[in-house]
């Protein structure tokens, strides 16, 4: 699949050649994360710090709340490594101290080693100085020690001649099952495509910002189809996971709900459809991911009132309940509770929000049985999402900020806080 790029040098996004000429000036991250967010994993490099000539870490951390980003550039002694994995990266890429004494000390699943080269010998220092390794062999030092690869063939980078596809094959097969990210000069479908086959990615930079891959495009490469009109059935979920129905992709349709960042289907009776565009119930497409046999699609949406279905129901199987439906009602009610009502109460009277949280969450630490927990646990979420509905705050913001927070490796003890 593919890795869309973010280099950082002085607070903008750049494309260099081979390392060294500046080609590309795209201007400010935030909205082009924004835009890579949708095809999963953004690699985030930061030129400044791998160079030593500064850093743009409060603007990466930035990026992190956007996009789920594999953070790299300037990773060089284990509390920087740490940093990383404690702000949200979803993985971290060490070059020059991609070294068994800082390795061992982090949680392999998330740290990939960066094995750039140039003419067949690692390169390091920001692609500065030689070290007369090969890949080969540093990947039989790491492999145990790492979850993934980034191989770079430095001498292809930023001049989109194409990537080295033998070099790559030959480089899988002696990865010892570890997964490889390969970048340099990729800049057509079919090498996306062919890496996935191989069980490898694409990292793509240039190639994107001239816009000589189309984004949706480039998610679509890998996706094959057994059927005579060659759709994909792409499931739709909300942003907590929830399915809320099952629609049909093809290549345009994908490639325009990239772009405009909307939920954008195949419709066999209408051809290209827009989902919203005269009930008003419309998506923001978050993000799309290609399943495991590369057949099918699942897109993560934020769907606008009354829902997905055409009988204004939020899913196709009707209303969901629980949590979700919950937090949904009262983020409605926020707007149209009417005077008299509990819920009203509550969301005009900050004073008596706050005792009943702290009331019902007291009740909670005091409940003994299995059904005196249900009950006090459900009478504490009913404020707290009441809370988070006065103040404007979705429950996927929230489920958000928890997935982050399970990211950290560095925990706190935890103790209460004094009275």
């Amino acid at each position: 699949m593919i890795i869309p790029s973010i280099d950082l040098m002085d607070g903008q996004t750049v494309q260099l050649i081979g390392g060294k000429e500046k080609s590309l000036d795209a201007g400010d991250p935030r909205p082009i994360a924004k835009r890579f967010a949708r095809a999963g994993e953004v690699a985030v490099i930061d030129l400044d710090a791998a160079l030593g000539k500064g850093h743009n870490r409060d603007l990466i951390k930035e990026l992190l709340a956007i996009a789920p980003c594999r953070v790299g550039g300037g990773i060089r002694d284990l509390d920087t490594a740490r940093m990383w994995l404690d702000a949200g990266a979803v993985k971290i890429i060490l070059g020059t101290k991609a070294i068994p004494e800082i390795l061992r000390e982090l949680p392999k699943d998330r740290v990939m080693a960066a094995l750039d080269s140039e003419d067949g010998d690692i390169v390091v220092e920001g692609w500065q100085t030689k070290t007369g390794e090969t890949i080969e062999g540093r990947m039989g030092e790491l492999r145990d020690l790492v979850g993934g690869f980034l191989v770079t063939f430095v001498e292809r980078e930023g001049r989109l001649k194409g990537g080295d596809l033998e070099r790559a094959e030959a480089l899988v097969a002696v990865s010892g099952g570890v997964r490889i990210t390969f970048a340099g000069g990729i800049s057509e479908l079919e090498e996306i495509a062919a890496l996935d086959r191989l069980g490898a990615d694409a990292q793509v930079g240039m190639a994107l910002y001239t816009e000589r891959l189309d984004l949706g495009a480039a998610i679509a490469a890998p996706l094959t189809s057994d059927r005579s009109d060659g759709l994909w059935p792409t499931v739709v979920v909300d942003e907590l996971g929830i399915a809320l129905g099952l629609a049909w992709s093809d290549a345009d349709s994908l490639s325009e709900a990239v772009r405009s960042g909307r939920g954008v289907y195949h419709s066999r009776s209408r051809g290209l459809w827009i989902k919203g565009e005269t009930s008003g119930a419309s998506q923001e497409l978050l993000r799309v991911d290609l399943d495991c046999d590369r057949d099918a699609i699942r897109f993560t949406v934020a769907q606008k009132d009354p829902g997905f279905c055409h009988l204004d129901t939020m899913t196709c199987w009707g209303d969901h309940g629980g949590v979700a439906a919950l937090a949904r009602r009262l983020a409605r009610r926020a707007q149209d509770a009417p005077d008299g009502s509990y819920t009203r109460r509550l969301l005009d009277d900050p004073k008596l929000l706050r005792a009943k949280l702290a009331e019902e969450a007291a009740e909670l630490a005091a409940a003994e049985t299995p059904a005196e927990v249900v009950h006090e646990a459900a009478d504490l979420l009913y404020f707290t999402l009441t809370a988070m509905a006065r103040a404007g705050v979705p429950l996927a913001d929230v489920a958000g900020e928890l997935d982050r927070r399970a990211l950290k490796i560095t925990r706190r003890p935890g103790n209460a806080k004094e009275t």
